[in-house]
């Protein structure tokens, strides 16, 4: 023999080194050493390779392979480079979008296993496995043999596939039949004498049976069941039928060691068992043939045994009959179903056989896998012990006795066939493609958990399934990974299942009985939740934001026309100008009873710095929302941001505004005079109809119902404590993204730190809140650095209650020490200073959480400085300009400062309440006393109820504000000359009406100012006419609050400007009659006759009659003006 080249004999040596290294030096008595198993190896290389060795591969241990390859790949040690091109093509012809697995050249040596121990049985699920000495990796085989096992082989054919997740191994797939290194084992050549009694005999006796010998049964194997892991035990079932007659017989099978005749059973063939007893199922009572430890599968011989004829009781329904169907054949027999099919509210699924190759994985978790394009096949009733490896695209399966079942749910696009436990699932050739394998999960399948608990039929467990892929495809991104979602802990659900369950309560109250897989399995009449559906309407839906927002934008729109907001007897009295300012805004509200199916909210709750409003936001969109609460007190609870909420309840309010140019009102049914169509779409709701689903760091409060407003106790030992809220919450970020932001930067999840938890906190008390506006706070501007622009902020005055405290963690701010050391006896009196609170920038997030008589803390993160306050504040203004020692400090409020929400004060007792008030004087007035000749004040805040909004335009003696000729207000859809006056009333059916006069430049902030809601005032500028009537306008310093929202349904959702409880109107004709018992209304008439008409002069300066005006400094400025 010829001496080997230099490169064999190095790739000698590497044969050599893996085979010292991975394989086992003995393996079992009488194994070979390791220069006698390296022979084996290479002699079986050369019989492989037609008697060369192949010098141009390398071979790999397990854990190399497990470690090394990231990415799917195959190995074809006997392929021609031809041959594998062909098998490629083959393969890009199923999936075209797809490419094929990349080559690699390596060797693979192991032997195979069922995963169990030498010395001692694990709980094994029937899966195969490749080891060596580095490690072991699960494998799939189209063909498997009972004496493979514990064999030593050369596997010449194989695909390695990664998991998705690259901290977890992959798998193997054999593509060919391995090798055998070694001699294999002999089956015996004689099969064990069976007994003649009869098997019915047996089977229906009710004499003692369990002393008797074991027997030995033979038939054609029917049906295979799936393997079933119940209690941490494995097992599955196989029926036998008789030769000679259509008699079968149930066989369990749940010994270890006998699991992996799952994967050598094929149907059609013959085999005998052995060892084989009676058992008695305890749930049930049916008897059934049970393996034993000495039971062996063998092959039907029919020279050696002699038949034992089976009585007709299991007889007749054996198994479902079924043809074998493929895609067109299936199509065919969908549209003879659909000419048979009567109307009925309950259909039967029709038990077929089909082929088809795997296309598309939809979900593996809920084990919904798509077949030609066309039809998905619903793994879900089955349990997948082999994690669903080999059903990648582009593998081929077979289906024996599946249900079949078309549109189960109204929403879902493909016919359905669902495998329960009597279904076979036959791998018939594994994929060619590098498509990805993604096993389900093996525990906490949130999926699979509820599909059990209620026992769901197809319909309702697909409709699970996309509120639970919403679910994760919504949300995921906020909490960091879909785990914190669906993951559910005993007696902790996570947000999923607190969402779900309470539906899947309400569409099966009456729930079914539990599933009984005996009966299903082993039953004569077959019976499981496949074989009845009903299509399913969903109750509910939960789209995202963006397609809640198209489609109430759409319906707003819908059958839209300018003269359903204008009433008949008005229009036709409007001049132009009038005619087309009513139609410049209105608004329509949906509930969620307005929608079919009826549309559940979801979001987390966020605030922005750049429009200062709270949103609800999902990956897709964003919807701003006004939150009240029921008792009338402002939200301001905010330790709510960043969770996730569900909400059922609520308004869906879409403000439509027009642009037109209508000559008169005979003209409104011609469109073409609408220049412009521009909407904006907002919800309402109250806090106590919000369901938290997940929490942002800190736990909830667990009872909505007591308000936002944390209530203080007294303690056993008279000290105060509240209940709040830990400030984690708004340790995450709290803005939404900008809008040209990546995806990554809108789904925020938690960030930790190994800062120092340390923090420092003030306590303060909200005496006075102005508006949100552009101001003249001067900073450079961001773009070039050069000039100046106006910022937009909004400033507070408060009260600073007590001194700065340290904490060594922030949820130790859940108590009181300011007020429980000061002023709780009333003796001593409370550290006080007044100070200005200057919000720009991203502090602008705490707008909608900041109220007049509201306790809140400052919270300063991993701080240390108690001063840090006092550090950062400054004078309004140079101390020798100002007219008071007593002026406030001003404290411009950073963007990384927390605002935590205490309390109100109204929730501190009396004596606390009291010293915290000493001295202040603030008084929101009543209607009433606004309107009074006897009110003085030159500011007024009141409260009332929004009776109607109208469209006026902007007085042309008032200049437009400064910030509008500045800086265009972005997101201003009304035009800066119109006014919205809001008509407020002190009570429901109250003469007294207060009008309120806002300019369209400030209404981009003002959110819920509807017909119906109850509105709390502060600051607004009270005005006397020229007519003496009393009106207020907003001006500068002014701040509105949402006290309650309107009631639903809103009475005139279309009306331009919105009424409530408005006077009705009436002709003055019909007055007379009832002069006496009508109190108030609004009177059509026509102007026949004027009996007087007095001119008068008023002074544009003072308002005066000019007559009567004879002040010098009016004289003066007239004098002025006319030179």
């Amino acid at each position: 023999m010829a001496e080997p080249s230099a490169a064999e004999q190095r790739w000698l040596q590497a044969a050599q080194d893996f085979t010292c290294r991975a394989l086992p030096a003995h393996e079992g008595p009488g194994a070979p050493e390791a220069p006698p198993l390296l022979d084996a190896v290479l002699r079986c290389l050369r019989s492989a390779g037609g008697g060369d060795l192949p010098l141009g591969y390398s071979f790999i241990a397990i854990s190399d392979l497990q470690h090394q390859q990231r990415v799917p790949c195959c190995s074809h040690l006997t392929w021609s480079t031809n041959e594998f091109k062909e098998w490629a093509r083959q393969g890009e012809a199923a999936l075209p979008m797809q490419s094929t697995l990349p080559r690699t050249y390596l060797i693979l040596v192991g032997y195979l296993t069922d995963g169990r121990q030498e010395n001692k049985e694990k709980l094994v699920d029937g899966c195969l496995y490749v080891k060596d000495n580095t490690g072991i990796i699960p494998c799939e085989l189209l063909h498997f043999e009972l004496e493979w096992l514990e064999s030593l082989f050369l596997f010449p054919s194989w695909s390695y596939i990664p998991q998705t997740d690259k901290s977890a191994a992959g798998y193997l797939e054999i593509l060919l039949d391995p090798v055998p290194v070694n001699c294999l084992k002999k089956v015996p050549d004689t099969i064990p004498v069976i007994y003649q009694a009869s098997a019915k005999t047996l089977l229906t006796s009710r004499s003692p049976w369990k002393k008797r010998s074991k027997l030995t049964v033979a038939g054609e194997l029917t049906r295979r069941g799936p393997l079933l892991c119940i209690h941490h035990k494995t097992f599955f079932f196989l029926f036998l039928k008789c030769c000679v007659s259509a008699v079968w017989v149930p066989v369990l099978v749940q010994k270890p060691s006998q699991l992996a005749w799952h994967r050598t059973l094929q149907l059609g063939c013959r085999y005998a068992i052995t060892g084989l007893s009676l058992t008695s199922l305890k749930k049930s009572g049916q008897r059934t043939f049970v393996t034993s430890d000495t039971s062996c599968l063998l092959p039907y011989c029919a020279e050696q045994v002699r038949e034992q004829s089976l009585d007709s009781a299991w007889q007749g329904e054996s198994t479902q009959s079924s043809s074998l169907e493929s895609a067109e054949q299936l199509s065919d027999i969908l549209e003879l179903r659909l000419e048979e099919e009567r109307p009925r509210s309950t259909k039967e699924s029709k038990i077929i056989s089909y082929v088809g190759f795997v296309t598309k994985i939809l979900n593996i978790q809920a084990g919904l896998i798509l077949l030609d394009n066309k039809v998905c096949l619903c793994l879900a009733y089955q349990q997948l012990l082999n994690s669903a490896r080999g059903l990648r695209p582009g593998a081929c399966v077979e289906l024996i006795d599946v249900h079949l079942l078309q549109k189960p749910l109204v929403s879902f696009p493909f016919i359905v066939l669902g495998a329960c436990l009597s279904s076979t699932i036959v791998l018939k050739s594994f994929s060619r493609l590098s498509t990805p394998y993604q096993p389900p999960a093996s525990s906490g399948n949130l999926y699979l958990e509820l599909l059990f608990r209620y026992n769901l039929g197809m319909p309702l467990y697909l409709w699970l399934v996309s509120l639970l892929e919403m679910f994760e495809e919504r949300f995921s991104c906020f909490f960091g990974h879909c785990h914190t979602l669906l993951h559910s802990m005993h007696r902790n659900p996570g947000a999923a299942e607190k969402f779900l369950v309470p539906l899947l309560q309400a569409v099966v109250p009456d729930r079914e009985e539990a599933r009984d897989i005996y009966n299903e399995i082993l039953d004569r009449r077959h019976q499981c939740p496949l074989q009845k559906y009903s299509t399913l309407n969903p109750p509910c839906q939960a789209p995202s934001l963006s397609a809640v927002c198209h489609v109430a934008e759409q319906k707003s729109w819908e059958g839209f026309s300018p003269s359903q907001l204008l009433s008949p007897l008005e229009e036709q009295h409007m001049g132009t100008q009038e005619l087309n300012r009513r139609l410049a805004w209105s608004y329509c509200t949906f509930s969620a009873g307005s929608f079919q199916p009826r549309l559940i909210l979801l979001g987390v709750l966020r605030v922005s710095s750049r429009s200062s409003s709270l949103q609800l936001q999902d990956k897709t969109s964003m919807l701003p929302c006004v939150i009240s609460n029921r008792d009338g007190s402002p939200f301001a609870h905010t330790a709510l941001i960043g969770s996730l909420l569900q909400v059922e309840t609520y308004q869906l309010i879409v403000e439509r505004f027009l642009q037109t140019d209508f000559p008169s009102w005979e003209h409104l049914a011609n469109l073409e005079h609408v220049r412009e169509k521009k909407h904006s779409v907002y919800v309402q709701f109250y806090y106590e109809d919000v369901q938290v689903l997940c929490a942002a760091g800190g736990q909830i409060q667990k009872s909505l119902g007591r308000g936002n407003g944390s209530s203080l106790r007294k303690k056993d030992s008279g000290s105060l404590t509240s209940e709040l809220e830990t400030p984690e919450a708004k340790m995450l970020k709290l803005e939404d993204p900008k809008p040209d932001t990546h995806r990554d930067e809108n789904c925020q999840g938690r960030q930790s730190s190994s800062r120092t938890q340390s923090c420092v906190s003030h306590l303060f008390l909200v005496t006075q809140k102005e508006g949100l506006m552009l101001r003249n706070y001067q900073l450079p501007r961001k773009d070039d650095g050069e000039g100046w622009e106006l910022q937009r902020s909004f400033q507070a005055t408060v009260l600073w209650l007590g001194r700065a405290r340290l904490w060594s963690h922030p949820r130790e701010t859940e108590s009181l020490p300011e007020l429980e050391e000061n002023g709780c006896d009333g003796e001593k009196d409370m550290t006080q200073q007044e100070a200005l609170l200057l919000f720009m920038g991203k502090s602008l997030r705490w707008f909608p959480f900041l109220h007049l008589d509201g306790l809140y803390r400052f919270i300063v993160p991993h701080c240390l400085d108690l001063e840090v306050f006092d550090k950062l504040c400054f004078p309004p203004a140079p101390v020798k300009f100002l007219s008071r020692s007593s002026c406030p400090l001003c404290l411009p409020v950073q963007d990384t400062w927390h605002l935590q929400h205490v309390t109100w004060i109204s929730c501190l007792p009396e004596l606390t309440a009291r010293a915290v008030l000493t001295g202040m004087d603030r008084k929101i007035s009543s209607i009433p006393e606004v309107l009074s000749n006897s009110f003085t004040g030159s500011l007024a805040s009141f409260s009332g109820k929004i009776v109607e909004r109208t469209l006026c335009a902007s007085p042309k003696t008032e200049k437009p504000p400064v910030t509008f000729s500045l800086q265009k207000q972005k997101g201003s859809l009304l035009a800066s000359e119109h006014t919205v006056k809001l008509s407020v009333s002190a009570a429901p059916g109250s003469p007294l009406v207060l009008d309120v006069y806002i300019a369209s430049t400030y209404l981009q902030h003002l959110w819920g100012l509807l017909p119906g809601a109850t509105i709390l005032f502060q600051n607004l500028e009270r005005k006397i006419s020229r007519f003496c009537n009393v009106y207020c306008i907003y001006i500068a310093s002014s701040c509105v609050s949402i006290i309650s929202l309107p009631a639903s349904p809103l009475p005139f959702p279309s009306s331009p400007a919105g009424e409530d409880s408005s006077p009705s109107l009436v002709f003055l004709s019909s007055l007379q009659p009832h002069l006496q018992s009508l109190p108030q209304a609004r009177i059509l008439c026509h102007l026949s006759c004027v009996l007087t008409l007095s001119l008068q002069w008023v002074c544009s300066l003072c308002s005066s009659i000019f007559k009567e005006c004879l002040k010098r400094t009016c004289i003066l400025k007239r004098d002025q003006s006319d030179n």
